[in-house]
């Protein structure tokens, strides 16, 4: 019933702007309008949904092998049907897709990087690119004075996600905005996902949850202890674990959180969900209402209808007084994700049969992906995804068609996600700072002191991809982390791994001249415009890469497989 339909896209839109330095009125007059339409299909990768990190070679002309594929590619928990371990095992490609398309990778950028100073990089990282001298969120403006090179469907308005979140957090994670009202956007730490994720790997991060108007409300009023316990209530159904809460008094929406058989004072939300017993679990608030109507669903392993999810990709900032990395204030990408249906675990596990069915029916087939660049596009699975990214002169604009392409791969049907998403299920407990619910602007150490997580089946799971893969990265280029937790032989150093079971900044965090040279040579692309050529940070040319790969070659790894969730 929430199904937003899409139209396939068939115009891609490329813009670039005048400078300016609060950029609120570019688009007022033509003569300020720079932007322009270059084409009208796929520039260069129909295919743009298979990640550059897929033509990695995983063994080395000395016979090593390395298995960065256990990231994305594991044995999956129902409502995820997809279970694909065996891509570990086996490069799934066909005539089109063989070839690497992201070119970017085979770059040299040395030159460029040399030529920019380190004052200068900085100073342009520190430049806020999302919000004005006023506290106006420039790319909102732009949108409300919308140029036609950015209208897909010339109806004079912008009908995508128009941004609103302020990043002004509370204590607990909230973010208010200038009139110092809730948006419903709240942040929340986690572990960061293997790899390219990592802040060594070039960027820094963060990701925000919202969830629909009656999640928020009491008796149609906003009410935060409400909003606070219903997404409590959604954590404990994507973990499937009893999820600490602030202590509460039950009787304020008539449902028994702790599962005590009574209501009564609870500090605790009791995953209890057994359908094929009789046994459920609800909401609390306006949504219990919906719920008990059926307007609202609620299952494991899926978030409720209308979930929104912001994630902002930034540049890696040095603190002035620590000499330690912090998040830069520059945006390197603004990213949007919303479950605008609801499907039964019926109906996702067709969908992913249908799919493993067509790809062996018709292995030559490329994907059919629906959307277009102002409203973003569809999963199948009931999500869309939208994304912002930086033009030439370093503010926001809408990614196009093939750029939100390159999305979709791996927020669709992977072993490693649930209900579509990566981050939620990696949430902080109530044991870290504000309970899990905290902007990393608001940790004074970063990720400092922080414990590796461990896998649901006992293993360390950072350990266990350096072990398996190797490298700190997908494409082992980062020679930083190799020196440090890796033996001319290949060995890992135990002593480096204990640091890190108590540490994850002893992985994840670069030295601050990694992260000024990367922060320059992702500077290059931003220049060049070239993301659909590849986004991912490099200097020299990487070699452990495939320009072109056999059909159905394989890896020569044996897959390793895991339970990874719950986290601990």
């Amino acid at each position: 019933m929430y199904k937003i339909t899409l139209l396939l896209s068939s115009t891609l839109l490329f813009m670039g702007c005048n400078s300016s330095e609060d950029k609120t009125s570019i688009f007022t007059s033509e003569q300020n309008t720079s932007t322009s339409l270059i084409s009208k299909s796929i520039i260069n990768n129909k295919a743009a949904y298979i990640t550059s990190q897929c033509y990695t070679k995983t063994e080395d002309s000395d016979g090593t092998l390395h298995n960065p594929c256990m990231n994305c590619h594991v044995n999956s928990k129902r409502p995820n049907y997809m279970d694909d371990w065996d891509l570990q095992e086996e490069l799934p490609f066909n005539e089109y897709t063989k070839v690497n398309r992201f070119t970017n990778l085979f770059k040299d950028r040395t030159e460029q990087v040399e030529m920019m100073s380190d004052e200068n990089i900085l100073n342009y990282i520190r430049k806020d690119n999302y919000k004005n001298s006023k506290n106006q969120i420039i790319l909102a403006q732009q949108l409300k004075n919308l140029p036609d090179t950015w209208d897909f469907n010339k109806n004079q308005k912008w009908d995508g996600y128009m941004p609103d979140c302020y990043f002004n957090f509370d204590a607990e994670g909230f973010d208010k905005n200038e009139h110092n009202e809730f948006t419903g956007w709240r942040a929340f730490g986690y572990y960061p996902f293997l790899g390219t994720f990592w802040p060594t790997n070039g960027s820094t991060d963060d990701v925000l949850i919202r969830l629909a108007k009656p999640f928020q409300t009491l008796n149609g009023k906003f009410d935060k202890k409400t909003y606070k316990i219903n997404l409590a209530i959604v954590e404990a159904m994507i973990k499937e674990s009893n999820i600490t809460i602030e202590e509460v008094d039950e009787s304020l929406w008539n449902v028994d959180l702790n599962r005590d058989g009574t209501l009564n004072r609870a500090k605790q939300i009791t995953y209890k969900w057994q359908p094929l017993n009789n046994i459920y679990m609800s909401y609390v608030g306006d949504a219990k209402k919906l719920y008990e109507e059926e307007k609202l669903h609620i299952a494991a392993g899926l978030y409720p209808e209308e979930t929104e999810f912001l994630h902002s990709v930034r540049y890696i900032d040095i603190n002035k007084t620590s000499e330690t990395i912090q998040m830069a204030s520059r945006m390197k990408e603004l990213r949007y994700a919303k479950k605008y249906g609801w499907n039964s675990y019926g109906q996702i596990e067709n969908g992913m049969m249908s799919e493993i069915k067509e790809k062996e029916a018709f292995p030559e087939r490329l994907r059919t992906v629906m959307g277009n660049a102002e409203e973003g596009v569809d999963n199948d699975y009931g999500w869309k995804y939208q994304g912002f990214i930086e033009d030439a002169e370093g503010y926001l604009r809408p990614q196009t068609y093939e750029e939100n392409l390159y999305c979709i791969g791996c927020h669709s049907t992977i072993g490693a996600i649930v209900d579509s998403t990566f981050v939620f299920p990696r949430k902080f407990d109530y044991q870290q700072a504000q309970m899990g619910w905290s902007h990393w602007t608001q940790l004074k150490d970063g990720f400092k002191n922080i414990k590796e997580p461990i896998l649901a089946d006992g293993r360390y799971e950072y350990s266990l991809y350096l072990q398996n893969n190797h490298s700190g990265d997908e494409f082992r280029t980062n020679s930083e982390v190799m020196a440090k937790f890796f033996e001319p032989n290949g060995t890992l150093k135990a002593t480096e791994i204990e640091k890190l079971h108590n540490d994850i900044s002893h992985l994840i965090v670069p030295s601050t001249k990694r992260a000024m040279t990367l922060n320059k040579a992702y500077k290059v692309i931003v220049e060049e415009q070239s993301f659909i050529y590849g986004r991912d940070v490099h200097v020299k040319p990487t070699t452990n890469v495939h320009e072109e790969v056999l059909i159905d070659q394989k890896t020569g790894l044996e897959a390793v497989k895991m339970e990874r969730y719950p986290l601990r």
